[in-house]
């Protein structure tokens, strides 16, 4: 099969190529490497990444330290089930699914993609690939940000950073639904975006003051370092702080702050994919390549607002 492989930390991106790999074979599945009970191998349709893929840890060793290069990152897929191995439940060959990959094995962006059976939830026929692909990492992202930690209540006020962003555009989408009162941030470019997808005020992070907002009972962070120290000013007493870019510097002087990483969970999957067939949640996507592309995709030469997709199959 084609696949996307890295093989050198120092190179990063440079070292990305693409490659012929050897396909999951249906017959040894149970006894692959790495392979587990429970796992299924996808035809992978569309996949998705995060730019910053090549700075984890998990991308170059697995859970026990060792070295698993050469790797293939993304971790977002949307495909057809083409087998599966024993232990596994809920799904079944030729099925359409979608989800998110363990962060320590080889990822999406190739041809085939062995996957944890649990970590997939069924694509509905009505929804393409591409948009499945799109919506996994935003909207699990942002409903485990908001919903989760953040405990996001009707008549809350939440502040989203990057409203603009594959990310934040969900992010603000799934806070209005919730009953809260959003305001967006961002790049000035970013303004009719962020206010298309939801946010009743935009802060241009280059041109007004943040601390200018007033409080707010939560703050959604996706940048770190300055913004989120200064975000932590503007949360009232027992208001919360989320944030997906590490441990946050700065804490609410009465309140919460709280960093995690993003985990599968075909529950909220559903409810995602749900929303999106009802008209509820838009995805945004910024860009389409195919796998032939995907290094480029990478790279891009400008900067690309919104989810890419690597449209894997036609």
């Amino acid at each position: 099969m084609k696949a996307i492989v890295v093989t050198d930390r120092a190179a990063g991106t440079a070292g990305m190529q693409l490659r012929e790999r050897a396909e999951p074979q249906t017959s040894k599945l149970a006894s692959l490497e790495g392979a587990n009970y429970g796992d299924v191998v996808v035809a992978v349709h569309a996949s998705g990444f995060t730019g910053d893929e090549l700075e984890w840890p998990s991308t170059w060793v697995d859970r026990l330290g060792r070295d698993r290069t050469p790797s293939i990152p993304g971790h977002e897929v949307a495909g057809v089930v083409t087998a599966l191995s024993y232990g596994t439940a809920g799904l079944s060959v030729g099925q359409r699914v979608f989800g998110l990959t363990d962060w320590t094995r080889d990822g999406t962006l190739a041809e085939y993609v062995v996957v944890e059976a649990r970590n997939l939830a069924p694509l509905p026929g009505d929804v393409d690939f591409t948009t499945g692909a799109a919506i996994v990492m935003p909207g699990l992202t942002a409903w485990q940000g908001l919903l989760e930690h953040g405990r996001l209540r009707a008549g809350q006020s939440v502040l989203v950073h990057g409203a603009a962003g594959a990310v934040g555009s969900m992010a603000c989408q799934l806070a209005r639904e919730a009953g809260a009162y959003v305001i967006g941030t961002g790049r000035a470019a970013g303004r009719r975006t962020a206010l298309d997808f939801g946010a009743q005020e935009f802060v241009d992070l280059e041109q007004d003051r943040l601390e200018d907002v007033g409080e707010v009972d939560l703050v959604f962070d996706v940048f770190g370092g300055d913004i989120g120290r200064r975000s932590a000013g503007v949360i009232r007493a027992g208001g919360t702080l989320v944030t997906v870019a590490g441990p946050p510097e700065a804490r609410p002087a009465s309140g919460l702050a709280i960093d995690f990483v993003v985990e599968p969970d075909r529950a909220q999957l559903v409810e995602v994919v749900q929303r999106v067939r009802d008209g509820r949640l838009r995805t945004n996507i910024g860009s389409v390549a195919t796998l032939d592309g995907a290094v480029d995709a990478f790279n891009p030469a400008e900067r690309v607002r919104g989810k890419t997709v690597i449209r894997v199959r036609p």
